[in-house]
């Protein structure tokens, strides 16, 4: 009888492995962010906190976060296949190494509005390169929504969106050269011209100012969106947040 049992049990552990132990999530991701410096940009690291805790629970998979750049190191990034920058990059040179070889080894990396920010005094080319070639150029003031246009709607990051959609108020950035021109980089969605002049005190009259893309040599994607507490107010725009954390944690 007891033989009989423990062979009932094995087939059942079989059949739902979750009875043999806690299911493992799918694949871990680790957040970086500040809650220090401009409040617009702590505003949506916490609701971006909130909105992949959530996410995690539904899409079954394991979501951390930290406000400590020593966690970008080659022993903590060896557990995680995605890493966010919420609003916040690193600027100690052992942080931006580990997390090179962290990219150049087959991480991924998903980067939201202030975390791609570079300019003169930056001194990072191999991020300059990683971003598609892009320097920050300028951005529009107060910030403001927009209607974006979505590039390629076959991009598994895309794909639920219509062609175009109103997002909410943000402050859009504008590149210089523009990434599309980089041959590794694919454009995922961009500003529409029909904003243009966007801006009251600083104001973009009009070029290309690509939002979301990819640079193919690597496990990437940038999302401009990310300066105030609207962000995540649009259906649309929060399919687009939770394809990208999908994407790069599950594709090989």
């Amino acid at each position: 009888m007891r033989f009989q049992l423990r062979i009932l049990v094995c087939t059942l552990c079989l059949l739902f492995p979750t009875m043999g132990g806690a299911q493992q999530p799918s694949f871990r991701v680790l957040a970086f962010y500040t809650d220090k410096g401009e409040p617009d940009h702590i505003d949506f690291a916490k609701q971006a906190l909130a909105f992949y805790a959530e996410l995690a629970k539904k899409d079954d998979f394991a979501f951390e976060s930290t406000t400590h750049w020593e966690d970008l190191n080659a022993e903590r990034l060896m557990s995680v296949q995605l890493v966010l920058w919420l609003n916040d990059f690193p600027t100690k040179l052992e942080h931006r190494a580990a997390f090179e070889t962290y990219m150049k080894h087959g991480g991924a990396w998903l980067g939201f509005h202030v975390a791609a920010y570079n300019d003169a005094d930056t001194h990072w080319p191999w991020f300059l390169e990683f971003l598609g070639g892009g320097v920050f150029y300028g951005n529009n003031w107060p910030p403001l929504p927009g209607e974006l246009t979505v590039d390629d709607q076959k991009h598994p990051v895309t794909r639920r969106l219509p062609a175009s959609f109103e997002a909410p108020a943000n402050e859009w950035y504008a590149w210089k050269p523009s990434p599309r021109l980089n041959k590794d980089v694919r454009v995922l969605v961009t500003l529409s011209p029909k904003n243009y002049p966007i801006g009251l005190k600083d104001t973009i009259t009009g070029g290309d100012v690509p939002v979301v893309w990819t640079n193919t040599k690597y496990r990437m994607l940038y999302a401009n969106m990310g300066h105030g507490d609207k962000i995540f107010a649009s259906v649309e725009q929060n399919k687009l947040f939770e394809d990208a954390v999908l994407w790069l944690g599950v594709r090989k």
